[in-house]
């Protein structure tokens, strides 16, 4: 069928709104008419070419909408169905049987190749295959294919623009706190980068009833939403040694702390706010292959300090979507606070304000 897409032709190059066509869907596929999607920083990372992506390609990947089409054995929804997208997984290695899926043993070659795994692609323009399949659905675009692990349905009332970002963003910052680390009522918590996950952490932070809640941004604006979303402290990384700073505030260190930045210096810095058995999450995406961090091995033994890499928030979305959708409509989410909605053919302008402060979670809509 004919869809429009915002598409990446070349690294680091601007995104161009261009008709293509679309696949029907192949057995345990799932055609949805997309209403929403957020724009993540995942989404630019991999579209700097800075992962060795394949180009021209599709990108997109907190896809909302309703269910146009099914293909063979699709039995988690019927057409007509409002659902959000979200990262695929395989559903047989032994991570997925954990119901741990966002570990998949097969997450790369399903959310970052390109393609099915097979090599194939739902997506073409003028007869040529577009890369695409990205996170498992490509949602920069007016129709995408997801497989129907990675889809949700949602209630029939729901408002796709307002629930999109859950889909990477939200469940990523939010289950870094509240699954990842598994943060306990009482505990601290430090959270560096006020972007929209480093927000959503902060939020976790409150739903986990985190007694201390810091968060280090650079960013004035940031620094006050992040306040009004329930941070006790904020600090200004321009400001001086933030590793002494926290220290103030809590002598003993920091039970938890989760890193939205990606940057080897905040990391570091990071590593240093630790209490006795703290736990720092990665979730940045840093932006260089080699990045890396140095791990003093005596201090973390003697205090038992964790390390743990972070993907989408630890989330089962089955189980932790549903979650997050109720406490949103409890008011324990509120992301309207920090989202903002543009066209879909805005999405150069989403990302330049992004860029310039002048949003912090773009979310494109689509006229239906």
């Amino acid at each position: 069928m004919h869809a429009i897409a915002a598409i990446t032709k070349e690294a680091s190059g601007p995104f161009v709104i261009e008709p293509i066509e679309v696949s029907a869907p192949r057995p345990d596929e799932v055609l949805v008419k997309s209403a929403a999607v957020g724009i993540c920083h995942t989404d630019l990372a991999f579209a700097s070419g800075m992962l060795g992506t394949p180009f021209p390609f599709v990108f997109g990947h907190e896809g909302a909408g309703t269910v146009a089409a099914i293909g063979e054995g699709v039995t988690k929804v019927a057409v007509g169905d409002k659902v959000l997208l979200t990262f695929n997984s395989c559903g047989h290695c032994p991570t997925c049987d954990a119901h741990e899926p966002a570990y998949c043993h097969e997450f790369p070659l399903r959310n970052y190749a390109g393609g099915r795994p097979d090599g194939s692609s739902a997506l073409s323009q003028n007869g040529t295959p577009l890369a695409g399949n990205f996170f498992g659905q490509s949602s920069f675009a007016s129709h995408a294919i997801a497989n129907q692990r990675n889809i949700l349905k949602v209630a029939a009332d729901a408002d796709l623009a307002a629930l999109a970002p859950l889909g990477c963003g939200v469940q990523t910052g939010a289950g870094a706190v509240m699954r990842s680390l598994d943060a306990k009522p009482g505990s601290s918590l430090v959270v560096i980068g006020g972007g929209a996950v480093g927000l959503s952490a902060v939020l976790g932070g409150v739903i986990a009833g985190c007694s201390t809640i810091i968060l280090i941004e650079p960013q004035a604006e940031r620094r006050a939403l992040g306040t009004s979303l329930g941070a006790h402290q904020v600090i200004d990384p321009a400001s001086g040694d933030t590793t002494q700073a926290v220290r103030a505030i809590l002598p003993a260190g920091a039970n938890n702390i989760v890193d939205t930045s990606g940057h080897e210096g905040a990391i570091a810095a990071a590593i240093g706010m630790l209490a006795p058995k703290g736990a720092l999450g990665l979730v940045g995406v840093p932006g260089r292959l080699d990045a890396v961090i140095n791990l003093p091995i005596i201090s973390a033994i003697t205090y038992g300090h964790s390390v743990k890499g972070i993907i989408e928030g630890d989330s089962d979305p089955d189980v932790f979507l549903p979650e997050l959708i109720a406490h949103m409509k409890a008011g324990r989410l509120p992301i309207d606070k920090f989202t903002k909605t543009y066209k879909f053919d805005q999405i150069n302008q989403a990302i330049d304000d992004a860029h310039h402060g002048k949003c912090v979670k773009a979310v494109l809509t689509f006229d239906n």
